[in-house]
């Protein structure tokens, strides 16, 4: 497949959960989100603030953004496999991921959000590998998505992380840089 043939919104597609989770995908999903502190650490490297201020698509976010984003999103994320793991299928609130990547703080340098999402994905991936077979089927309820188990917010996380790190990539790719 070429550069020209990847959708610029969703490079590496839509997320589809499987019927069923195997212990595999859940491996294969705890392995994805150790690595995207380095994955995405690498997308960036030697970026200039032009090039991070650039959108990855038209009407899409900055590369800055993007990477504001990861850290928002995974946070939330963590907070809600906790959650689900603490009390009987909570239901969470969501938030409008727009107008996060909206607000001062994604003017910050992208090294904050990348130092933040190696903390992060260091204490998540070490609280996944520590789950039984019956904390990952504990769950949170999403008011707009419905139920979502643990295995299956590991599963998307990992989608999501992929998803992002490839709109900086095929950006990359596509410019040059």
């Amino acid at each position: 497949m070429s550069l020209s043939d990847v959708d610029p919104k969703y490079p590496v597609g839509r997320f589809t959960p499987p019927a069923t989770i195997s212990p595999n995908d859940r491996t294969d999903a705890i392995a994805t989100l150790a690595e995207l502190p380095e994955q995405l650490r690498n997308a960036v490297d030697g970026l200039s603030f032009a090039q991070l201020s650039t959108p990855y698509r038209e009407g899409g976010w900055t590369l800055r953004q993007v990477v504001h984003h990861v850290a928002d999103s995974h946070v939330n994320a963590y907070v809600r496999v906790k959650l689900a793991l603490t009390e009987p299928w909570p239901t969470i609130k969501p938030y409008d991921e727009a107008a996060w990547a909206k607000l001062h703080d994604v003017a910050a340098p992208v090294e904050w959000s990348l130092e933040l999402v190696e903390s992060l994905h260091a204490r998540w991936v070490m609280l996944l590998q520590s789950l039984d077979d019956q904390q990952w089927k504990c769950g949170c309820h999403h008011p707009e998505s419905g139920p979502w188990t643990v295995e299956l917010l590991a599963l998307m996380y990992a989608w999501h992380s992929r998803h992002h790190v490839s709109h900086i990539t095929h950006l990359r790719a596509r410019e040059n840089w």
